[in-house]
């Protein structure tokens, strides 16, 4: 079973990679990759889907201190302890469907799959399946550690550090990287990609990217990007945000710009980008990094995007700038650079394009060994 939350597009899409690399290693075995939502009452639906984004839109401040404030694994456990104790109904219904499905794993990609198993673990007959907890961002918040945890996968050796330090033992924590689709491990021709969007081969190429959801301030970047005097042209994924797609594509550009919606082939629009403009989350800089492509980072919000953001500038794969005013002078210094030369292949060295694939290995492999129990 793969487990996981939508609550942003990376969780789901960490999901979706671990379903295609574990179901071409082992074709035959039952796979159930599931939404927990759907467990969910309305009222609580609604909550988590929309709280989140609602949140980090209109209060990102309110959102880092939450996340700041929670990121104490004492806090998380008496939390979880107090949860386990007044289950709610969604809890119980997710608990049922686990012992009715009976995995021999459940890769969890959102935290609150690591929590529910460990209520589960509580009264499970026999042998409770084994859990997998697999980080979906550069840093590893409190939240993620879990009593039910086998294995953590995650990002780099600086997230690792992290969890032993908080008391993850050291041979139960693997860097594997965060899990993408296998596409973005075979670059495609980058010639075919320009011929069918109609760019040219002489401009450098920006990649603006709105996320699934097109949050962020697509229109205003697109604003700037006239005031740039060197040459170039822009690629622009709106989403999901139809309204954000129409706007900004009947508008008059400085530069060549082509407007997209939501997209399914982003290996191939970032095959052709130069420099990828977007917000830090952990699959899309993964995916990024993947392909060997830099990142400009614009006003990354309190928590996990921040912490993202220092883990990709301290090794060099990103630039960052706090104020929408500030990228004419900074994109225009980095177009055509031998700085953005040097960012590509800071990015490329810390790629893992494998990820998904590994991940399943490791876990088959300590199944076949029988190694439990993480914390």
């Amino acid at each position: 079973m793969i487990a996981t939350i939508t609550a942003g597009g990376g969780h789901l899409q960490a999901a979706a990679a671990l379903e295609e690399a574990w179901h071409a290693a082992r074709p035959k075995d039952a796979i159930e990759r599931v939404d927990l939502m759907k467990f969910f009452s309305p009222l609580h639906k609604k909550v988590v889907s929309d709280g989140y984004i609602t949140l980090v839109e209109r209060a990102p401040e309110l959102w880092g201190m939450l996340f700041k404030k929670t990121d104490n694994p004492k806090l998380v456990r008496r939390l979880a302890k107090l949860r386990r104790a007044f289950p709610p109904n969604s809890t119980l219904r997710i608990i049922k469907h686990l012992k009715q499905f009976k995995p021999d794993v459940v890769l969890c990609t959102h935290y609150l799959p690591v929590e529910i198993l460990g209520k589960a673990r509580e009264k499970w007959e026999g042998a409770a399946p084994m859990a997998a907890c697999v980080v979906t961002d550069f840093e590893a918040h409190a939240l993620w550690m879990g009593d039910a945890v086998d294995v953590y996968c995650v990002a780099a050796e600086e997230t690792k550090a992290r969890l032993i330090a908080r008391g993850a033992l050291p041979e139960s924590v693997v860097v594997t990287g965060i899990p993408i689709a296998g596409r973005f491990s075979n670059a495609p021709g980058a010639l075919a990609v320009r011929q069918r969007y109609g760019l040219r081969d002489d401009l450098p190429t920006l990649l603006v990217l709105g996320g699934g959801f097109g949050m962020g301030p697509v229109a205003e970047i697109l604003r700037e990007l006239d005031k740039i005097e060197k040459p170039f042209q822009t690629l622009v994924v709106a989403g999901r945000n139809e309204e954000l797609r129409r706007e900004l594509a009947v508008c008059d550009r400085k530069h060549p710009t082509h407007v997209l919606g939501f997209v399914t082939n982003m290996h191939e629009l970032m095959a052709v980008a130069d420099l990828i403009v977007t917000k830090p989350g952990g699959l899309t800089s993964s995916e990024a990094l993947a392909m060997g492509k830099p990142l400009f980072i614009l006003n990354p919000i309190p928590g996990q995007e921040a912490a993202n953001s220092d883990f990709l500038l301290e090794r060099g794969a990103a630039v960052k700038v706090n104020r929408v005013e500030d990228l004419p002078y900074r994109l225009g210094q980095l177009l055509g650079s031998k700085k953005l030369l040097e960012m590509g292949a800071a990015a490329k060295k810390l790629g893992h394009p494998q990820a998904a694939p590994d991940i399943c290995r490791e876990v088959l492999r300590r199944m076949a060994e029988g190694k439990r129990v993480a914390v």
